[in-house]
């Protein structure tokens, strides 16, 4: 083969290679990478921690605990029965001895019957308590009988000034959950006191008062001593209890005493039960008496300041009114 065909032919197989060559591969594009979306941590559920029971130690140095305030409350003594209506409790109330009549929806409750003997166990555990607010005067018998049934007592104690009357008072508001009401009453009745015992505080001229508890024998009848709540009221309102010259709280007083006594003023706490001012002047040497003379032998309502509840400040303004009269217009 000459140089001339040489030359086409080498074009020829130069142009087959490059045809047949594997083309430049193009670059990919990568994606741009996505953000991963935020997701919340779960949070394990919130519990409420339970309240802590309420822990109280009564009267009889026992300690009672409740989970809750008292919802379903017996009360088994007359004062106990005041003193929860007063602090708003009322309507917490399920049953009530028999002597629990004040105030006038108290009625209206299921009565459980008699304390002074056996307590009606049957009707108590009928009425699903979950709180019995006993008082001093309850038997520790009772108070046990219903603790051997599960069914949790408090004995609220017999306080011995209004100091103590306050403090029941605040007591049965923890118990039942109305301890804001009861420091309210509390002020009040602080006030109302305060009103009484302003003017009272600088009189000097103070009556004798005799007050009568129970004429059964009425050659011995039976008043009320130094330290109970009749004879600090009477101190109170502006009088001297005859009584305080006896060693007990509660006692009979023979009737040579009282008339050697002389008071100026007599109160028949007892006239509920039947004592009348005329059967008082008829005693044998009582028509010698100033009170009887001057016709300040009176009745007087026995629950006002018998009943240690919170009408014990009304048994002093209406103490005050009898005794001041010239103050308490």
């Amino acid at each position: 083969m000459n140089k001339k065909n040489l030359l086409p032919m080498i074009l020829a197989i130069t142009m087959l290679i490059g045809a047949c060559a594997t083309p430049t591969a193009q670059p990919t594009a990568v994606p741009a990478p996505t953000t991963a979306p935020t997701v919340a941590p779960t949070l394990a559920p919130t519990i409420a921690p339970s309240p802590a029971p309420l822990t109280f130690t009564d009267a009889s140095k026992r300690t009672v605990k409740l989970n809750k305030p008292a919802q379903r409350i017996i009360s088994i003594a007359p004062s106990n029965t005041e003193i929860l209506f007063a602090v708003g409790a009322g309507k917490q109330v399920v049953g009530r001895d028999d002597l629990s009549d004040f105030p006038a929806e108290a009625k209206s409750v299921t009565s459980i019957g008699s304390t002074f003997k056996k307590l009606n166990t049957e009707a108590i555990v009928a009425l699903k308590p979950d709180l019995v607010l006993a008082a001093n005067l309850t038997a520790a018998e009772q108070v046990k009988s219903l603790e051997d049934l599960g069914i949790t007592v408090y004995v609220l104690g017999n306080p011995k000034d209004l100091e103590g009357l306050y403090q029941n008072l605040i007591t049965v508001g923890q118990l039942t959950g109305h301890e804001d009401d009861a420091k309210k009453l509390n002020e009040s009745l602080k006030k109302r006191v305060s009103a009484v015992t302003d003017k009272t505080k600088v009189v000097t001229a103070k009556p004798k008062v005799f007050y009568e508890i129970d004429a059964t024998d009425p050659l011995k009848p039976w008043t009320t001593g130094a330290g109970t709540f009749i004879d600090t009221l009477i101190t109170m309102a502006g009088g001297q209890n005859v009584g305080a010259l006896l060693k007990d709280p509660f006692a009979q007083m023979s009737s040579e005493e009282v008339v050697k006594q002389n008071p100026d003023i007599i109160l028949l706490g007892d006239a509920k039960f039947g004592t009348t001012v005329d059967s008082v002047g008829k005693r044998a040497g009582w028509n010698a008496i100033a009170a009887v003379k001057n016709n300040k032998v009176l009745p007087f309502d026995d629950d006002l300041a018998s009943r240690p509840g919170p009408r014990l400040v009304d048994g002093l303004e209406a103490l005050a009114k009898v005794l001041q009269p010239d103050l308490f217009k």
